[in-house]
């Protein structure tokens, strides 16, 4: 589904990807590991088109898109669930979720399904909401784009442990769903319950490619790019 081949990103002058390929089949759930800095983020604002690559290609069912405005993007299938939320606080839950809805596919009644305490809160500002609540409210958010590829930047980052394992919970039911996931994090442990492959970055360069199994069988890698021992 998702192919990005060889892209080089900068931030000005400063030269951030080198050369980074990745790929997302259709129904699969990949995660992107890596310490702060690695360049996962700037890969994630590279494919949505936030932060265009100057050289290489990001190809969406062949067809490539690395050229396009990012609300062009968004509409061709791709959703993003942000780095720190970014909901609109003085919005209304219902409000935040209805803003980027489109048919078919998840609906409203859906996500509250998915996540009871939206719908218990519905009516509340974003703004109002826990840590966990309010990435529960971008997932659900990105999820009524009907997207057939969820890019994820940091669902677990701030969250308590009793959070986290809830958004793995909700990560799997999408999976089961066959929704294609692009899973940035330093979760070391929600990552791997989650994914099918695994990729590792360290220095804008992917350094490893691999299974879960794998990679948890691998003491070098995990140690030295990622300090999991």
């Amino acid at each position: 589904m998702l192919d990005v081949e060889g892209i080089h990103t900068y931030y000005g002058d400063s030269h951030v990807l080198h050369g980074v390929s990745l790929r997302v089949g259709a129904g699969e759930a990949v995660a992107l590991l890596g310490r702060n800095g690695a360049g996962k983020t700037t890969a994630i604002r590279s494919i949505v088109g936030f932060t265009p690559p100057r050289a290489g290609r990001v190809l969406l069912d062949g067809r490539p898109i690395h050229g396009w405005p990012a609300h062009r993007i968004a509409r061709s299938g791709l959703a993003l669930v942000p780095q720190g939320r970014r909901i609109f606080s003085p919005l209304s839950v219902r409000e935040n979720l209805l803003l980027g809805a489109r048919a078919p596919g998840f609906t409203l009644e859906r996500v509250f399904a998915l996540f009871p305490r939206l719908r218990e809160r519905e009516q509340q500002p974003g703004g109002t909401l826990s840590g966990g609540e309010q990435q529960m409210l971008a997932i659900g958010r990105a999820l009524l784009t009907n997207g057939r590829l969820i890019l994820l930047d940091e669902p677990s980052e701030g969250l308590s442990p009793l959070i986290v394992r809830e958004i793995g919970r909700i990560l799997l039911a999408l999976k089961a769903e066959r929704l294609s996931l692009l899973l940035v994090e330093q979760n070391y442990h929600l990552a791997l319950r989650v994914a099918d492959r695994v990729y590792v970055m360290n220095k804008g360069q992917i350094v490893y490619e691999g299974t879960p199994a794998a990679l948890e069988a691998d003491e070098e890698v995990k140690r030295r790019y990622l300090g999991v021992s």
